[in-house]
């Protein structure tokens, strides 16, 4: 999947594109409104990212992730070549500790990424902080032609770039889980 990203003043015309883009098929998982003005992004009805997302807890736990990875192989490769795994207490001590430091790790990282604005949100500091909104979509290869059809009806909307979008089962198991809540 691809992300696109566009760069808006208006609401209005934010929650048309939004409802166009739907009527020709993209769902709404996949439509996302970046913006400091959440409560007016929910009076228009509109997708926006979640508080949660906002942050860079995921991407900086994975950082914390790979430096326990690191400090994983560094205490079971150097308590097997000091010879301490061959003692009475064996593998045990050190794949607890491995384990304790892995679990930190990540934790802390999460924790750090708290504070910070998601990498993928970054380079639209400027433009939120001017009391712009980020509107993306996130679509397959051959949604491509539908989202150009009803962004070029929209002339206020301004192009900000592409990305790397959320993986397509993550968006087909969210468009799956709204499906069967509105059953419920």
């Amino acid at each position: 999947m691809n992300r696109h990203y566009y760069t808006s003043d208006n609401l209005d015309d934010l929650e048309t594109v939004e409802q166009e883009l739907e009527a020709k098929g993209i769902s709404t998982e996949q439509i996302h409104v970046l913006s400091e003005k959440d409560a007016d992004v929910e009076r228009h009805h509109l997708h926006d990212v979640p508080s949660f997302m906002k942050q860079d807890v995921v991407h900086s736990g994975e950082l914390g992730a790979a430096v326990g990875v690191v400090l994983v192989i560094l205490v079971l490769g150097g308590a097997y070549l000091l010879g301490w795994t061959a003692t009475a207490a064996g593998w045990m001590p050190f794949i607890f500790l491995a384990i304790v430091l892995l679990g930190f790790c990540t934790w802390e990282g999460g924790f750090l990424g708290i504070q910070l604005p998601n990498t993928h949100f970054r380079r639209f500091r400027s433009n939120l902080e001017e009391g712009k909104h980020i509107f993306f979509v996130d679509v397959e290869p051959e949604q491509e032609t539908l989202l150009e059809q009803v962004i070029t009806h929209h002339p206020q909307l301004r192009v900000a770039g592409t990305g790397s979008a959320a993986p397509h089962w993550i968006v087909a198991w969210l468009h799956r889980w709204h499906q069967f809540k509105r059953t419920i």
